[in-house]
């Protein structure tokens, strides 16, 4: 770590070896992945959150930064606590009314600049799948053309370009196009708030079903993460972040154990939005079951009783 301290610090018995600052843990993805570290006891062990709260007490385990003010506070964590290795970015803009989503390219800037002042030398970006579009034909790969059909999309890539402009050596950047996590996803947020006796509507095609995306548990994506911070060697610029295989809604609206009503298709989207994970997959060692409708909600269900 040029220019910083190297000792390396620790609170009682803990010792920050391989530390991961993980930013925007307060959000819907944030706020799953957190719940899964913290059940899991060998994830959790170097996890360093931040916040840009009043009332978060700064120490060994959590940071008060507000990544756009610059990095001081960052580097003072870093004289006091000792290194850190890895951060990874979770916040940013969602689509919502007034909201400035072309904000995500200056947080994440933002934050690639104070890694590169505190000596971090691994950064994990979060974009989204969006970024890609709305092609059926074949599932997206990393080096698929990037066609976005909304503004959300459009702003993933330019804050994309912006991160990957400032790869350098002793600065490994690795932007991670997230498909749906369940329990941030819309499908499963609306069946959240169902009372008693209700029904979801889904969008049905000729075949009968709903659509078919790209998901992940909660677990399953904490645990990729991990990976990703723990790889030994120089990561790839994009990954693919999803279960290997896709799911269709309708599979998991009754693996909730959700009442289900079909909708004749409406939107122009199609029936099959897909992410090829085999990138991820040579990184990563899934379990069988990750890609299962009821396996994603069990994680889902297990990660929100937390």
């Amino acid at each position: 770590m040029a220019g910083r301290s190297q000792k390396v610090w620790g609170e009682g018995n803990h010792i920050l070896r391989n530390g991961t600052l993980v930013v925007g843990g307060s959000g819907k993805v944030g706020r799953l992945a957190l719940a899964a570290w913290r059940d899991n006891q060998r994830l959790q062990q170097d996890i360093v959150l931040q916040s840009r709260l009043n009332d978060t007490i700064t120490g060994p385990k959590s940071l008060r930064w507000d990544p756009v003010e610059g990095s001081k506070p960052l580097c003072d964590w870093v004289d006091n606590f000792g290194p850190l290795r890895t951060m990874v970015v979770l916040a940013g803009v969602i689509p919502g009314q007034g909201r400035d989503l072309f904000k995500n390219k200056v947080i994440a800037e933002a934050c690639l600049d104070a890694a590169i002042a505190a000596g971090i030398s691994r950064v994990l970006i979060a974009s989204s799948s969006a970024v890609y579009g709305a092609d059926s034909r074949s599932p997206f790969v990393e080096t698929s053309i990037c066609n976005p059909v909304n503004a959300y999309g459009t702003a993933k890539i330019e804050m994309e370009k912006a991160c990957l402009a400032r790869r350098r050596p002793g600065l490994d950047i690795c932007i991670l196009r997230i498909g749906n996590v369940a329990g941030a996803d819309m499908l499963l947020l609306n069946i959240a708030k169902l009372t008693a006796g209700q029904t979801i509507e889904i969008d049905v095609f000729n075949d009968g079903r709903g659509p078919v995306r790209s998901y992940i548990g909660p677990e399953t994506f904490a645990s990729t993460l991990q990976s990703l911070c723990t790889y030994s060697d120089l990561l790839p610029d994009i990954i693919n972040i999803a279960a290997p295989s896709p799911v269709s809604m309708d599979d998991l609206a009754v693996a909730a154990g959700c009442r289900w009503t079909p909708r004749i298709h409406a939107s122009s989207l199609p029936q099959r939005i897909t992410l090829n994970c085999n990138l991820l997959a040579s990184l990563h060692d899934f379990n069988p079951e990750d890609s299962g409708a009821d396996e994603i909600i069990r994680q889902w269900r297990r990660t929100i009783e937390l």
